[in-house]
């Protein structure tokens, strides 16, 4: 008569989430080593969906399918059910007679209200890890026990911190969830950017030949010089642990890069501590701030159509691709903080909504540094000048002229501010401002010392 042992019927569901890979993935590992039989699951919520831009919906889905294909591959399914997990989820680990529950824990206020409602009403246990970052929360802390509010002293204590020790992989047999609760994976386009642990894996290999210049090359916009893997960390198709792994800092650019890795983490830890950071200045003095409504303005920036070229060229190309180089994030923040005195939640919000690796923590972190108000902000003080970061970064205007081909006949001299140079010459180039191509909405000298004083007045100085 064959043995019942606890063991032997053990059923272990893996929800994945953000953490879109087998390949050093506790969540995963740890199931496969600790059940009889673990049943992989995605539940694709619908709302969340409606609520993205179309470039991060497609990779999305995308990803999830070279995770089906992947899990295949091994003999197994993806067992895909689609709305709303707190209500499917309990559902789901009933009807398998799950033993544990296994998932990757987020650093989201909704995330995290949403985990909880579900974990009060499992039957059975629930394992959680933080597979999607370096360092685990409350591990990097100040000599005081706290997390530091500014940046390089929190690197500093990160590059001791212990990293992410994987799981032994088991061979547990591989389940589905009951046909009644599974759904066709909803129909999406072709991403922008090979999807699965197969495409991040593709963009290291490229990343690997780059990476040593990262310091020289990180900067400037019309050069390969970024990695084009932080898509892939945001649906975690590679971990953050394989790239530590592999890259190393054994060079300046190797350690650069790894450098980012920790602002990633310290957003993470940052947001999970001060919830508010994602629509309250982190210091409540900034939110003095009158800003200005200007949907005239607002739109112009989205459209890109400021008159300002290195801010089209950016905004252009996020609407286009939804992704922008880092360097030109920056730069647009700033304009639209700085010289049209808008409130950065409108800037946080459309890039929320467009950017195909909008991670809540880092897409609210690095507005709050543009716009002076976080706690490793710059200080309010400091305004890009558009014009002056576009010669420094895009010298040639190589970038420029990729993402405004209307500018494309302009020189070096005279693409970085079109309205400098005589009607007469653009004419010859086919430009005409106000026509061919917009006239700078706001005069920078005068927006400057415009912001300047509205964050004089909401911080009570003259």
């Amino acid at each position: 008569m064959p043995s019942d042992t606890l063991e032997e019927r053990s059923c272990a569901v893996v929800w994945f989430r953000n953490d879109l890979r087998l390949e050093a993935n506790p969540a995963w590992l740890s199931a496969t080593s600790a059940a009889r039989t673990v049943i992989p699951l995605v539940v694709v919520d619908p709302a969340i969906l409606a609520g993205v831009g179309p470039f991060r919906r497609n990779l999305y889905l995308a990803n999830v399918e070279a995770l089906s294909q992947e899990i295949g591959a091994l003999g197994g399914e993806l067992s895909i059910a689609v709305g709303n997990p707190r209500t499917l989820v309990p559902k789901i680990c009933d009807a398998v007679e799950a033993t544990t529950l296994h998932f990757n824990r987020t650093a989201s206020g909704f995330g995290r209200a949403r985990d909880n409602a579900i974990a009060h009403q499992l039957n059975c246990e629930h394992v959680t890890f933080w597979g999607t970052l370096l360092t685990e929360p409350g591990t990097v802390l100040t000599g005081k026990g706290t997390l530091s509010k500014v940046f390089t002293p929190f690197w500093k204590k990160w590059v001791d911190a212990p990293l992410p020790v994987m799981p032994a992989a088991g061979d547990a047999q591989l389940g589905a969830i009951p046909a009644e609760f599974t759904s066709p994976l909803p129909n999406f386009d072709a991403p922008v950017i090979e999807p699965g642990n197969h495409g991040a894996h593709a963009s290291l290999r490229r990343w690997l030949d780059g990476v040593d210049d990262y310091l020289d090359t990180r900067d400037l916009p019309g050069v390969p010089g970024t990695s084009q893997l932080s898509a892939h960390l945001r649906f975690g198709t590679i971990a953050p642990i394989t790239l530590y792994d592999t890259i190393g800092t054994q060079t300046p650019g190797r350690d650069g890069f790894i450098r980012q890795l920790a602002w990633r983490d310290w957003y993470a830890h940052m947001l999970l501590e001060t919830p508010q950071m994602l629509d309250r200045a982190v210091r409540s003095e900034y939110d003095q701030v009158q800003w200005r409504h200007d949907p005239k303005g607002l739109q112009a920036w989205k459209d890109g159509r400021t008159g300002y070229p290195i801010v089209d060229a950016g905004m252009r190309q996020l609407a286009e691709t939804g992704w922008m180089h880092n360097r030109v994030r920056m730069i647009v923040g700033s304009f639209l903080v700085k010289d049209l005195l808008i409130d950065w939640r409108e800037g946080e919000r459309w890039f929320r909504h467009l950017l195909i690796d909008a991670e809540p923590s880092q897409n609210a972190g690095n507005w709050q540094w543009v716009a002076g108000t976080g706690t490793d902000a710059a200080p309010y003080f400091r305004v890009f000048n558009p014009i002056g970061q576009s010669e420094k970064f895009d010298k040639d205007g190589t970038y420029i002229k990729q993402w405004i081909p209307e500018l494309r006949g302009l020189d070096a001299k005279t693409i970085h501010a079109p309205w400098t140079a005589p009607p007469l010459d653009l004419a010859t180039n086919g430009v005409i401002l106000g026509d061919t191509y917009p006239e700078p909405i706001v005069d920078h000298k005068f927006a400057r010392d415009r912001v300047l004083a509205a964050y004089k007045l909401a911080l009570g100085k003259t």
